[in-house]
C-alpha cells in the first residue's frame, strides 16, 4: 500500500509541477499561449498575428468582420494589421495600437485588463499568456512593424 501511495504522490507532484510551469497540453484545458517564449524583437506575422489565430480569431469575437460584438475589430490574418496600427478603437477614444508605446496602446490595455469600457480579451475565455501578451508589446515598443 505504501509502495502505491508513493506512486500516486509522484505523479500529483508532476502533474503539479507541470500545471505551475504553464507548460500544460492544449488539449486538456491548457491555454494556447502557454508554451510562447518572449522575444526581443518578435515579427507581426508569427509572434503577433500567431497570437491572434490562437485566441482570438473565433466566429464570435475577431474572425468576423462588422460583428458588434467585437469592437468592429477584425483580427483575421488578411487585414489586421491595418485595423490595429495608428487606428482609434471603437469601445474608447484610445488608438489601438501606437508605435514605439505599448503602455498606451488599447490592445495591451485590453490584454491586460486595464480597460474602462468593455472586458479584457479575450472573452469569456482564458487569459492570454505573459510571454504572448510580452511578445505582443515588445512589438509595439519595437515600432510596431509590418513584418
Amino acid at each position: 500500500m505504501a509502495r502505491y501511495a508513493s506512486y500516486f504522490a509522484t505523479a500529483v507532484l508532476g502533474l503539479a509541477l507541470t500545471t505551475a510551469c504553464g507548460t500544460t497540453p492544449t488539449g486538456t484545458g491548457g491555454n494556447p499561449t502557454d508554451t510562447i517564449t518572449v522575444k526581443t524583437n518578435p515579427s507581426f506575422a508569427t509572434d503577433v498575428q500567431g497570437v491572434f489565430d490562437l485566441t482570438c480569431n473565433t466566429s464570435n469575437c475577431h474572425g468576423v468582420a462588422g460583428f458588434q460584438g467585437n469592437g468592429n475589430l477584425d483580427l483575421r490574418s488578411a487585414g489586421s494589421y491595418t485595423n490595429l496600427v495608428n487606428v482609434m478603437g471603437d469601445q474608447e477614444a484610445i488608438v489601438r495600437v501606437i508605435p514605439n508605446d505599448a503602455n498606451n496602446s488599447y490592445l495591451v490595455i485590453k490584454l491586460e485588463g486595464r480597460q474602462s469600457v468593455g472586458s479584457a480579451m479575450p472573452k469569456g475565455a482564458s487569459a492570454i499568456s505573459s510571454a504572448a501578451i510580452q511578445n505582443i508589446k515588445n512589438w509595439i515598443n519595437q515600432g510596431a512593424q509590418n513584418n
